[in-house]
Order: structure tokens, then sequence, then C-alpha cells
């Protein structure tokens, strides 16, 4: 079913979602000091394009410095990704067939507005590889 529903998504939203990671994460790499924050965008549109059978965890060693940078992101980045994600959601959830596909998209919401501190791991790992 994770195969079904990845290949449906990469059609209607997960390619056009990573291509806006992607040139996010290219604008953000153009600096030395934007680096970390174009590999973050490049990590998330991985993301975004297979989502089933993914989930993001927080990481327990993040600290402030992740905080702050997270905030950073918020305003370089992250706010425009989100405000894609919403509007994707939302026009995916016109159709039944489309609900899923837009609960994955409110989904990467939250990791697309403070993605630092966060790992993405296999669903079936999610809680197995922590404890």
């Amino acid at each position: 079913m994770k195969t079904i529903l990845n290949l449906i998504w990469l059609v209607f939203s997960g390619f056009w979602l990573f291509l806006g990671y992607m040139v996010a994460g290219l604008l953000l790499c153009v600096t030395i000091i934007g680096i970390p924050f174009g590999v973050a965008a490049f990590r998330i549109g991985v993301y975004a394009l297979w989502p089933f059978g993914y989930t993001t965890v927080e990481r327990r060693d993040a600290g402030a410095p992740s905080f702050i940078v997270n905030v950073l992101w918020l305003i370089l980045a992250g706010w425009w990704l989100a405000l894609g994600h919403i509007v994707t959601g939302f026009l995916l959830c016109v159709t039944i067939i489309g609900i899923p596909l837009g609960v994955a998209n409110f989904k990467l919401i939250p990791v697309s507005l403070f993605p630092l501190g966060r790992e993405i791991v296999r669903t079936d790992r999610a809680f197995t590889d922590r404890w």
C-alpha cells in the first residue's frame, strides 16, 4: 500500500514539492553560511518525494543551537515551504482519493517549518531504534 500511495503522491504533488525544496536548497547554498540550511532542504526534499513509510522524530541530542537555526530557517525558507504544503494539501483534499495525500502534506508542515533537530526514519523503526 505504501508503494501505491507513494506513486500517486509522486504524480500529484511529490515531484513539485521535491523541486521546491531543491530550488530552496540551491538558493540557500549560495553562501557559506546557508549551506547547512541547503542541506536540510535537500534532506526534506527527498522525504517530500517519498513520504509514505517514513516519519520524523526529534533528536534528543539537539539543543539550543538547533532552536536558533530553526528560527533563521523559518524566516529564510520555512514559511513559504509550509505555505506550499498547505495549498497543496487543501487542493488534494478536494477529491476523495486525494485525502490521504492531503493529510501527508499536512504531516510535512512541521518539518518544513522547523527541520533542524529532527531525523527522518522509517516508520517501522521510529520507536524501536529510539528505545
